[in-house]
């Protein structure tokens, strides 16, 4: 039994990728696996899949690569699959050794706009090209590539084009994805934003939007749904000014949800958004949230990104648009209220969607052929 071990830092053990999707896909054909995680502390094993992980992200650069290590010698794994540069290169020693494949699976900029915020000036332009430098060492370090998306392939796949890869998109679990279709209320809505709340990830575009459609149709009961929290101070501030200045009369505010429960906590929702800025970042990566909203049989309404635009045509369960633009935005949401069988279509045509195509099963057996080649 071949033992295949994951390796990273910036995300949890129970990542819906790494643990809900890839681990259990592997460790259900046959492989011993273990995920090792530095953001989130917990030894034990759970559904066949060991975890042995600690939360050390505040700790030195070295000290978390010794922490990488001492689970790698322990485990003496046969291939490695590592989500960040710092994983690849605490890898590196054992690779020498033992000769192993070391996947890097790319699924965030690096740098990304986050990373970089911070600095300031030509220190942000210094600490930008460090990181890209530190990306491309990881590339080098790697003997495959796993590419969340087209748009992610950059440099690595440039600069190491002999390098086996694959593309692995973000596609859930129909198990993880449950169906709440529902018909409309009439004379009234009820409008959801998830995730991380920040001025960034469109959570003012969203109040401006609710705002605009109360002004056109003061009839309407509207009720919000917010499920998330914000990560940063700033972040915090902002969103507390936002709540003090619109003040609506009908708004939830859940703690984010745990993986296996999200479509669920979606399920009082008829309309889901993302009005995330259309900066550079953000217009080349794909929202995975998308499928999951589809899946749950919810219309979407989203910011019109280029990576949306080249991958996927939503014209048949939702919209794209420009995200300040709140009154074209109150507009669809009226249209779907006033033609309560166009929002039935859009709902029916998402979760089919999800179904046919955009699903877990469809793509799961590459991934496990991937690594079967790689070990041989």
């Amino acid at each position: 039994m071949a033992k295949i071990l994951f390796l990273t830092t910036a995300h949890k053990f129970d990542d819906d990728r790494i643990f809900f999707h890839q681990a259990k896909t592997l460790q259900q054909n046959g492989f011993q696996v273990k995920i090792c995680s530095l953001n989130s502390a917990f030894s034990g094993t759970i559904d066949g899949v060991e975890i042995d992980s600690s939360s050390i992200l505040q700790q030195s650069a070295k000290q978390k690569i010794a922490a990488f290590q001492n689970v790698i010698n322990a485990f003496q794994p046969d291939a490695i699959i590592a989500s960040e540069p710092l994983a690849v290169m605490a890898a590196k020693a054992y690779r020498s050794k033992s000769k192993i494949p070391l996947m890097y699976d790319i699924t965030e900029w690096y740098p990304s706009y986050r990373m970089l915020q911070q600095y300031k000036g030509f220190t942000k332009f210094f600490h930008a090209v460090k990181f890209f430098l530190i990306q491309g060492y990881a590339g080098f370090l790697s003997s495959h590539f796993i590419f969340g998306e087209d748009n992610k392939k950059f440099p690595l796949a440039q600069l190491f084009p002999w390098k086996k890869s694959l593309d692995l998109g973000y596609y859930p679990d129909e198990k993880y994805v449950a169906d709440h279709v529902k018909e409309l209320t009439p004379n009234a809505i009820r409008l959801c934003y998830t995730g991380r709340i920040s001025e960034e990830d469109g959570i003012g575009n969203f109040f401006k939007a609710i705002a605009a459609l109360q002004k056109k149709r003061p009839s309407l009961k509207v009720s919000v749904l917010i499920i998330g929290r914000p990560k940063r101070k700033s972040d915090e501030q902002y969103f507390s000014a936002l709540l003090e200045e619109y003040n609506f009369s009908d708004i939830e505010i859940r703690e984010q949800v745990p993986f296996v429960e999200f479509t669920n906590a979606l399920a009082s929702a008829d309309l889901c958004f993302d009005l995330r800025e259309n900066n550079r970042e953000y217009s080349r990566s794909f929202p995975i949230k998308i499928f999951y909203y589809a899946g749950a049989g919810k219309p979407v309404i989203y910011t019109a990104l280029k990576a949306i635009q080249n991958k996927m045509d939503i014209s048949a369960f939702g919209h794209l648009v420009h995200p300040e633009d709140s009154e074209k935005i109150a507009d669809i949401v009226l249209n779907y209220i006033d033609d309560p069988a166009l929002y039935m279509q859009h709902a029916k045509r998402g979760r089919s969607l999800f179904l046919m195509q955009c699903n877990w099963r469809k793509i799961s057996d590459s991934f496990v052929k991937f690594v079967k080649k790689a070990l041989q």
